[in-house]
């Protein structure tokens, strides 16, 4: 018990010390509201990301709120994790590569009778750190070219709580609201021809969304699983300083300083995604899933991109021998699959994909529903072409879900 206080003292320690870090460091979070975070909820990592047919039984489902339909009765659970990453990126002309340290959730869920259950979470919405070097971009209706530097920090944060009923013992629905509250910072120099124009801006934002969901257990071995996020609105406001210098520093002019203004909103896409989990005989479990994102119809553009529909191919494979309930090594659950994500980006006609594969284990700790999730990914964003990134990365993920039961008497024989 002691190795384990000491795993999640650890964990949490970690987790809160890089949440005040930078979380992202894509060159390609200076869009929108950043890089869109995908927190790592239990062995979802190890399967691809996939599992929005996947019960809250072992782990918090936070694919899918409906998932809390099945959590099983007197149950208490806590979840906390946190991944690390090793990013390399290429263009045309140069390579490196950064290591960053990211902050996934922390969260917990309980049963509030045996039919239904609710979930607290406290996780990363988007991330918006970059920092760009002498950026070549042509002037629109022109033949010159501007040289953009930038840097930026923070992010949006998604404050979670889910509810879910089950009707029967086949099919459960639940409801998640989202408050999604952050500012982002952003240093920004342009230089055209013989004049300098720096921007210094802190924007913050907030806004509320919408996530139905529900599960349908066709049979003990098959469960299928959709969910229906809301389109919405996020409010922001900005707080900016402007000046102008010739080529040579000499001589400077103060726009603005400290200005504040509203800013134009930013608004999310209606999201539709349904999904399969298969078991079968020899104790393997498949998911796959199918997200669709309809970022085209928010009517918005980056000054740099163009937003489209985005769709997302996620598919993984577990296996957890369980022959024998008292052997360490029966309850260990092994898993690998692979995503696929075209994006919502258009930056100069082409498309910023993402494509990964990934391995996982679980392992049990004492004779619990209590599990440590280590999984690895390695995944490629975006491409090598002109102005554009490419981007290689390495991450592993840890996770800890911790399962604790209420009100139950001890028996002794």
């Amino acid at each position: 018990m002691k190795k384990i206080i000491a795993i999640i003292s650890f964990l949490i320690v970690a987790s809160f010390s890089s949440y005040a870090q930078s979380l992202s460091s894509s060159p390609y979070s200076i869009f929108g509201l950043g890089s869109l975070y995908e927190s790592d909820f239990g062995s979802l990592p190890g399967i691809g990301g996939s599992g929005a047919a996947l019960p809250s039984d072992r782990f918090i489902n936070n694919l899918n709120p409906a998932s809390l339909g099945f959590m099983y009765k007197n149950h208490f659970i806590f979840d906390v994790g946190g991944n690390a990453i090793q990013t390399s990126y290429q263009n045309l002309s140069r390579k490196e590569s950064r290591n960053n340290v990211q902050f996934s959730h922390i969260a917990f869920a309980f049963p509030l009778s045996s039919k239904s259950a609710v979930s607290v979470a406290l996780k990363p919405y988007s991330s918006a750190g970059f920092k760009i070097s002498d950026y070549k971009l042509p002037i629109q209706d022109s033949n010159e070219e501007y040289t953009l530097s930038a840097t930026g920090t923070g992010g949006l944060n998604n404050f979670d709580i889910s509810y879910a009923h089950r009707i029967g013992n086949k099919l459960s629905l639940g409801l998640s609201t989202s408050i999604l509250f952050g500012s982002t910072k952003d240093s920004r120099e342009y230089i055209i021809s013989n004049s300098i124009t720096t921007i210094a801006k802190e924007s913050s934002y907030n806004g509320t969304r919408f996530n139905f969901g529900g599960q349908f257990k066709i049979d003990s071995t098959f469960t299928i699983g959709t969910t229906l996020k809301s389109p919405a609105k996020v409010n922001a406001t900005k707080v900016q300083s402007v000046v102008t210098y010739n080529s040579e520093l000499e001589a400077s002019n103060t726009v603005e300083t400290n200005a504040a203004s509203d800013t134009d909103d930013y608004y999310l896409p209606f999201e539709f995604s349904a999904g399969l989990s298969k078991k079968f005989k020899n104790n393997l479990n498949l998911t796959m899933d199918y997200e669709m994102a309809f970022w085209g119809n928010t009517n918005q553009a980056d000054l740099y991109g163009n937003y489209l529909n985005q769709e997302k191919f996620k598919m993984g494979l577990s296996y957890r021998r369980g022959k024998n309930q008292r052997s360490y090594f029966d309850g260990i659950q092994f898993s690998t699959g692979f995503s696929y994500d075209t994006g919502f980006l258009e930056i100069d006609n082409k498309r910023i994909e993402n494509t990964a594969i990934s391995f996982g284990v679980s392992l049990p700790i004492e004779n619990t529903f209590s599990v440590l999730n280590i999984s690895y990914s390695y995944g490629q964003k975006g491409r090598i072409s002109n102005g554009l990134i490419k981007e290689n990365y390495h991450k592993i993920s840890l996770n800890l879900s911790l399962d604790g039961i209420w009100f139950v008497k001890r028996k002794f024989d």
